[in-house]
């Protein structure tokens, strides 16, 4: 199983004609995800590889074919108009993979979803993939494998590492969640840890934090609190100094509360499985299933 998105939901690209959304619109499409409609503003009209056809607008795209949901490849001044659009005209699922959007600009768009009941995954994130289902955004599909372990993670590429050791030792995944690395997001680790507690196709779960805020720990307090099945965890930028920014914008430690150990010793003590570093999943899977 999944949660979010599976084989059934019925993408729209936003930016479907750009450099980076043709790009991995293409991947996309190899991987199977029903892309049904893309949308770029003045080329309504045209088709997309000849079969995807292009709008000028989301509300057009979704009337026209029944989209659900929408990922989003635009430049970071327009990505947050491309949100209000997506969730104006009804999508339940946002995705914006865009990178660099005014913090500013967050605080308007989080009260508008909220109020449409639109899910926004990101922004500045890789996106899902459901394995064999769906894959929305830009995570490598030939790393990943069907399985039963959930993966949330607010770093990208570390995420496709520890993927990478869970396939190649026999853990499938059921969905990876890339949620992003901002200060603000969309969807956080607890919205993901529920939703892989309710899924009865996720046996376990992996958690990838880092440094700065205290989202790890407040996921750490819910895990002790509210999850039965396995959690193993990591927290990426273990040697950053602090005052310094690791990677990404909400990846800087200001004070006691963001720095890796705190965080480590918050998971150890909500019973999670710790990982000093990403090859420490299997075994700890291991010994927890």
């Amino acid at each position: 199983m999944s949660v979010f998105a599976d084989a059934g939901t019925k993408l729209l690209v936003q930016g479907i004609t750009g450099r980076d959304g043709s790009f991995h619109a293409r991947q996309m499409l190899a991987y199977g995800t029903p892309i049904v409609a893309g949308v770029t503003p003045g080329k309504g009209g045209q088709r997309f590889e000849d079969r995807v056809p292009v709008f000028d607008s989301v509300r057009e795209a979704v009337d026209a074919t029944g989209a659900t949901a929408s990922v989003i490849y635009v430049p970071a001044a327009v990505a947050a108009s491309a949100i209000f659009e997506a969730a104006d005209a009804g999508l339940d699922l946002v995705i914006c993979i865009t990178e660099g959007i005014p913090v500013l600009d967050m605080t308007r768009v989080m009260p508008f979803l909220a109020e449409r009941g639109t899910r926004l995954i990101g922004p500045n994130c890789p996106g899902l993939i459901s394995p064999a289902q769906t894959k929305i955004g830009i995570i490598p599909g030939n790393i990943c494998k069907p399985g039963r372990i959930g993966v949330v993670s607010r770093s990208g590429t570390l995420t496709y590492e520890i993927v990478h050791q869970l396939s190649t030792h026999g853990f499938g995944q059921s969905t990876c969640v890339g949620i992003g690395g901002d200060p603000i997001i969309g969807t956080s680790f607890i919205d993901c840890l529920a939703a892989f507690e309710a899924d009865a196709g996720t046996d376990a779960a992996v958690m990838i934090g880092e440094i700065g805020g205290t989202d790890e720990q407040q996921a750490a307090e819910f895990v002790q609190a509210s999850m039965s099945k396995p959690v193993v965890g990591f927290i990426a930028g273990q040697t950053a100094p602090p005052g310094r920014r690791m990677g990404h914008a909400g990846a800087i430690i200001s004070g006691a509360s963001g720095t890796a150990e705190e965080k480590m010793a918050a998971f150890e003590r909500a019973g999670i499985s710790v990982m000093k570093r990403p090859a420490d999943v299997v075994p700890l899977l291991q010994a927890r299933l």
